[in-house]
């Protein structure tokens, strides 16, 4: 196993390593290891053609048998926000209980694969990055289906938040023969989206080291739990990857709505198949950079846990 001092990491004058700045050293080497990116690339979309596959043909299913006001939704506008909230209400009550139905064994069913097939993945990939690593599939399977329970709750929380803005903004002020106010309500969802956001990044740090930890030591789903949140002084370097990570994927978002957005203004010029190949390229472009940032955060945890816990070899 590397040393420390040829890791790649930088070392402060106090001894200690220096979390986001050595991430750049560690930002380097992952680009010069393009193998463990394809990896992740590889299983990642195995995963995902077959799910958007599925996901399209059910909404496709969904969206026959309902009958839209399509004209109404094509020339909504925020310019009239009554007639704007009118609309979306009337597409959502129509809308929501075909895809409850189909929620109900669509999204059990993808939760379930993604455990088991990203636990391989996230195996392969580690090992590739360090032999030396135990193989623990049904330990990180246990550990991924506690992160995704997680995050599900998130997501609820934050479903739960954005429909207290709708009524509090839109559907209250409707009822009562009011105007809604759209601004307030987008407003309040993005910062019920930020906040939210960073919360799950600064709470949730030990459930991506859980895995690795488990890989390290050799060690059960509890176990490795319990060593995650009792890291020492290296839990503030990993909060520290795992907070600048999470404001990279906001900025990759940034950037792609941008250059999603570059070829409207010549929506006159440009062609509805030459706009949909774009933003399919744009699309393309953002899932890969985030999959090489995913592999960019595991091998930083990895040097920064052989920085504070050297092999005994060394």
């Amino acid at each position: 196993m590397e040393s420390t001092r040829g890791s790649g990491l930088e070392i402060a004058a106090d001894g200690s390593v220096r979390g986001t700045q050595s991430f750049v050293r560690t930002l380097s080497e992952c680009w010069s290891r393009p193998s463990l990116t394809g990896l992740e690339i590889l299983w990642r979309w195995l995963y995902g053609a077959p799910a958007l596959v599925l996901v399209l043909h059910v909404a496709k299913g969904i969206l026959s048998g309902v009958q839209l006001n399509t004209e109404a939704l094509r020339s909504m506008s925020l310019l009239d926000p009554m007639r704007f909230a009118a609309t979306l209400a009337e597409a959502t009550q129509a809308l929501w209980p075909p895809v409850s139905r189909a929620a109900v064994w669509v999204a059990p069913l993808l939760l379930a694969v993604w455990v088991v097939w990203s636990s391989l993945g996230r195996t392969v990939v580690l090992r590739r990055m360090d032999s030396r690593l135990h193989a623990r599939p049904l330990t990180v399977m246990v550990l991924q289906l506690i992160r995704v329970i997680a995050l599900a709750g998130t997501f609820l929380l934050w479903f739960a938040c954005v429909r207290w803005g709708a009524e509090v903004t839109v559907t209250g002020p409707l009822a009562h023969g009011g105007e809604p106010n759209l601004v307030g309500y987008f407003a309040l969802a993005i910062v019920s989206t930020l906040g939210l956001f960073t919360l799950w990044l600064i709470s949730s740090w030990f459930l991506s080291v859980a895995p690795l930890l488990a890989m390290l030591r050799n060690l059960g789903p509890v176990a490795s739990l319990i060593a995650a949140m009792r890291l020492g002084p290296v839990k503030g370097k990993l909060m520290e990857v795992n907070l600048v990570l999470g404001i990279v994927k906001i900025a990759l978002l940034v950037l792609a709505m941008v250059f999603s957005a570059t070829p409207v203004p010549f929506e006159s010029v440009a062609t509805p198949e030459f706009l949909r190949q774009w933003w399919i390229f744009v699309s393309l472009l953002y899932f890969i950079a985030s999959d090489f940032f995913h592999v960019a955060r595991m091998l930083a945890y990895l040097k920064l846990w052989w920085a504070y816990e050297p092999s005994p070899t060394e």
